[in-house]
């Protein structure tokens, strides 16, 4: 029962954040109540629970926590006294020992665990000697650990299903690392296709990947998919023990692809999108001197914007990404109906003080074909600099792909943000068909009668306060996004133009320069010097320039902004005109799945269709997948038929 020192270091990792001390602590009111809690035999005074029990402090109550996603935990009772009281701090009952640092405790008002310095003086007004105490429950951290360690294969979206146990060449489960289950998933369907298969299994041997690194090999990326490659889809790890699979730990990967990325190398939850991107960008850098075999390829495509503005003249513009992330529109529902009689049915029942059922709850069904139709369909660009009537009006922006990819990884943004920034998921059901065609979405470029909108120039464009540009990048924002960010605020304030700039950080061409004069008329960011330091990279001069004006002046970044601006190199027109192509139509070959309310907890699965039927992989589980969730979905991955 003891923790040991590995165990420590998993929740350390885990915690990596710093709790903070709460204000309520130093000035927390508690009540003479004359409530003096015992040593054990603590029970909710709300319901029957006996475990994951809360001690308010401020009035001595004793009741249970929160109810998890899955059912389990407790029924609210802690967390509703609360909303009827306003005492904000509880500790939970269980992880009080005489390592008082230990215990957990929660700020209701602060919505997270804090530290509480007067602890022990605060357990003391209940009669209760910490120093005597033992440890029998889990701190909340420890629980959010365990459920990512021990995930159970019930609570997932094929719970209740009699699951049958697959083994052999491509059957080969990923362990959980502790909170891995958004990598095991991915690439469960990253090496579903046939461009990483060839790459990294058929095409090249253990030995040769050995033989060939660059480095040290446990740090070679080429290396560690290589032997991924062969431990997943070789079979040879892939046999029965005792009726399950006990998989492989793709630690080493972890390692190296997380090495770069601050938050890929801790144990927190992660998004999935986000690693996938995150792994093809570092896929295709280790391809730059070898383009005709990098794998990632298969998965990029091009996309054409078209500005049209009141003169009638346009202007296009164009980008490559590797996923085509989807606006849900929710007013497209096709249960409208039962929506509606849902919607009464829940006010009746909270008129009466109940809550509806599980079983109850009816969900937005929205068809993929609308979030298809929401990416090409017109929207309005406001603020938008017209050359043509040398002011800023509204435009009218349509989008379509310059190429169809040989793999098409769709992303459903079921993660929104509401008033206040709070982060919430999207509770709907998407109805995605086997099999789609988007041809339709292909961009028609530059149509004949079309006139082109002149080229801005140094006089047309406006100057940004270099007073707004210098506070905000004090703030740690970027120079170009700051200067960007004064000039689409009309220069009126710090605040005006940070907002423009959260509002913003994911504009496709954010980091695109701006013109000279735009980028005011003082001395240049940087000099001669770091333009050749870039050159001697292998960087044409033109781009050395760009970058660096677009990163001010800092060549670390400007390295960086290079690379996740390809299209700004004057040879990468020539490069991308290589993309895969052909047909529009589409086959799902796989869904990554997420539960939970947050891309930061929960849990992700992988279903996978192989062989004529789906397969579910869930961490180191491998089974015949009898009622995959393909409306649940958050990355769906279609194959093209041509």
């Amino acid at each position: 029962m003891a923790e040991g020192a590995e165990r420590k270091e998993q929740v350390a990792a885990w915690t990596a954040d710093k709790k903070n001390i709460s204000k309520y602590a130093m000035n927390l009111n508690q009540l003479d109540n004359g409530i003096i809690v015992p040593p054990t035999g603590w029970k909710c005074a709300k319901c029957d629970k006996t475990e994951n029990l809360w001690l308010n402090l401020t009035d001595g109550s004793i009741l249970c926590g929160r109810r998890n996603w899955d059912g389990s935990g407790g029924n609210d009772h802690a967390v509703n006294h609360y909303k009827e009281t306003n005492y904000p701090l509880a500790v939970k009952l269980g992880t009080i020992t005489s390592d008082l640092e230990g215990a957990d405790v929660f700020s209701y008002a602060e919505d997270e665990s804090v530290e509480d310095p007067l602890l022990a003086q605060h357990l003391a007004h209940f009669g209760i000697d910490f120093s005597s105490l033992q440890k029998t429950e889990m701190t909340t951290a420890e629980m959010e650990l365990d459920q990512n360690t021990n995930f159970d294969w019930n609570r997932i979206q094929e719970s209740g299903e009699d699951i049958e146990p697959l083994f052999g060449p491509g059957y080969t489960g990923l362990v959980n690392l502790g909170n891995s289950c958004y990598l095991a998933a991915t690439m469960q369907v990253v090496f579903s296709t046939r461009s990483f298969c060839l790459r990294y299994y058929e095409d090249q041997s253990l030995k040769r990947a050995f033989d060939t690194a660059l480095s040290d090999a446990a740090v070679d990326l080429n290396m560690q998919l290589t032997k991924l490659a062969h431990g997943m889809l070789s079979g040879k790890y892939s046999i029965p023990a005792a009726e399950k699979q006990e998989g492989i730990r793709p630690r080493m990967f972890k390692s190296v692809i997380a090495a770069s990325h601050p938050e890929f190398s801790t144990m927190r939850q992660q998004d999935a999108l986000e690693f996938f991107l995150h792994f093809i960008d570092q896929v295709e850098r280790t391809h730059s001197e070898s383009p005709s075999i990098d794998p990632s390829r298969s998965f990029k495509f091009g996309i054409e914007e078209r500005l049209q503005c009141p003169s009638g003249k346009v202007a296009y513009n164009q980008r490559s990404d590797y996923i085509l992330s989807l606006n849900i529109p929710l007013h497209k529902a096709t249960n409208r109906n039962e929506l509606e009689a849902f919607e009464k049915l829940k006010a009746e029942k909270h008129a009466e003080g109940k809550e509806v059922s599980a079983e109850e709850i009816v969900r937005p069904r929205v068809p993929l074909k609308d979030c298809l139709d929401c990416f090409s369909a017109p929207e309005e660009v406001h603020d938008f600099y017209s050359s043509a009537l040398k002011s800023k009006t509204t435009a009218i922006k349509t989008a379509g792909l310059t190429s169809f990819p040989d793999y098409l990884v769709l992303h459903m943004r079921k993660f929104v943000l509401e008033a206040g920034w709070v982060p919430k998921k999207l509770d709907v059901y998407i109805d995605v068909p086997d099999i789609i065609d988007i041809s339709y979405m292909r961009s028609k470029g530059f149509q004949p009668g079309e006139e082109l909108l002149p080229e801005t120039t140094d006089e047309d464009m406006p100057l940004a306060d270099e007073t707004i540009v210098a506070q905000l990048t004090s703030m740690g924002f970027n120079h170009l996004h700051c200067q960007k960010a004064a000039i689409n605020t009309s220069n009126t304030g710090v605040e005006e133009a940070m907002n423009w700039l959260f509002a913003h950080m994911e504009d496709p061409d954010i980091n695109a320069p701006m013109s000279k004069k735009a980028q005011s008329s003082d001395a240049p960011l940087f000099d001669q010097s770091k333009v050749e330091a870039l050159v001697s990279f292998g960087f044409p001069e033109e781009l050395a320039r760009k970058a660096l004006q677009a990163s001010g002046g800092d060549i670390e970044k400007a390295t960086n902004w290079i690379f996740d601006n390809p299209d700004a190199s004057n040879s990468a027109p020539a490069s991308d005109a290589a993309l895969p192509d052909g047909g529009g139509r589409y086959r799902l070959i796989g869904i990554v799945s997420h539960i939970g309310t947050s891309t930061h907890c929960g849990h992700y699965v992988a279903h996978v269709y192989k062989n004529g039927g789906w397969v579910i992989f869930n961490d180191e589980k491998v089974g015949v997948s009898k009622n995959p969730p393909v409306d649940m979905g958050y990355l769906y991955f279609f194959e093209r038929l041509e």
